[in-house]
């Protein structure tokens, strides 16, 4: 899975998207100046490959690439604290935000968004915090259990990230490999169980990339140990499992593209982001040809399983509702 420069499609992007190794596009928030812009150029993609999963940071707060014309979503955190007040009333609100999220994302063309986040945190950590539903076990996967509900009832496939938990780091994956020097146990105590109690009903999983030094010298999306030991042996995870973006920073222990994707591969990644890395995304693909790697099965499971069209979804009253709720919130 890569990404795209503009607002349009080049030429160039163009014959790359035909490479066969291209399984998917992520956009970004320069790929978007208004919602009507935005699903021309995705109806665009689609045209030119169908098969394609297509897909967004869609979050709320301040991860939110969908804003002009997409309804104003609150940082999951807002959510959590609902559930922490009145656990009746916050669940509502996130399965709602789940729902509103979803239905517009799948509106506009796309299969998914990658979410929700799964990792506890509150301010520990400063490129998680918000971004998470709560710091509490308990009150964190009451949130996301319901939010999880909304998403699937408008037809989305879920991701949830960062395995096995990025909030007990306070380094940024993005610009430096975080070390988590916590046990196995108290990571089963803590982190794990958003992970653990919810690996049923999540369609995909993205690793976090961060050295859990205790365990293994790899970070968690290169690690056999995690991915397929503890994922999908313990926990009996049977779905996707996408790699955290190769561009990070967090991911260069591991090191140049083709070494970081095989190593991916290797430890059970079924799809791999390459993002904001022409060069990157190039070598990445090069790598692939020359191996004997096929597409999984399971990619299939992320396509957008309905998808309402705009005019219905505006003048839909489930969705003004929770506008307002959010408001509030």
């Amino acid at each position: 899975m890569l990404d795209l420069d503009g607002l349009i499609l080049t030429s160039e992007e163009r014959d790359l998207l035909w490479s066969p190794g291209v399984g998917g596009v992520i956009f970004f928030s320069r790929n978007i100046v208004s919602r009507a812009q935005f699903i021309d150029l995705v109806a665009e993609v689609r045209a030119l490959r169908p098969e394609l999963l297509l897909a967004v940071d869609q979050e709320g707060g301040r991860v939110q690439r969908l804003r002009d014309g997409y309804s104003a979503l609150p940082a999951m955190q807002r959510l959590g604290e609902a559930v922490a007040r009145d656990q009746a009333h916050g669940a509502w609100l996130c399965r709602e935000t789940g729902w509103l999220l979803a239905s517009e994302v799948l509106a506009s063309g796309l299969d998914f968004s990658f979410a929700p986040v799964l990792d506890l945190d509150r301010e520990h950590c400063a490129v998680i915090a918000e971004r998470a539903f709560h710091t509490t076990p308990e009150v964190a996967i009451t949130a996301l259990r319901a939010f999880i509900a909304g998403l699937h009832e408008a037809g989305m496939a879920v991701t949830g990230k960062h395995f096995p938990g990025h909030g007990g780091v306070p380094g940024d994956s993005h610009i430096e490999t975080p070390r988590d020097a916590r046990s196995l146990a108290m990571l089963r105590a803590h982190d794990l169980r958003p992970f653990a109690e919810l690996a049923g009903e999540l369609d995909a999983v993205m690793p976090a990339h961060i050295v859990y030094s205790a365990i293994d010298h790899r970070p968690a999306g290169f690690s056999p140990f995690w991915i397929q030991h503890l994922l999908r042996g313990e926990l009996g995870f049977s779905g996707v499992v996408f790699s955290d973006d190769l561009a990070m920073k967090g991911a260069d222990l591991m090191g140049g593209y083709p070494e970081k994707a095989r190593a991916a591969l290797a430890a059970g990644c079924d799809m791999l982001l390459v993002c904001n890395d022409r060069a990157g995304a190039i070598e990445v693909l090069a790598a692939l040809a020359s191996s004997s790697i096929t597409a999984s099965p399971r990619l299939a499971t992320m396509r957008a399983r309905r998808r309402p069209d705009w005019t219905s979804l505006e003048g839909d009253a489930r969705r003004g509702a929770i506008q307002a709720a959010l408001a509030a919130c």
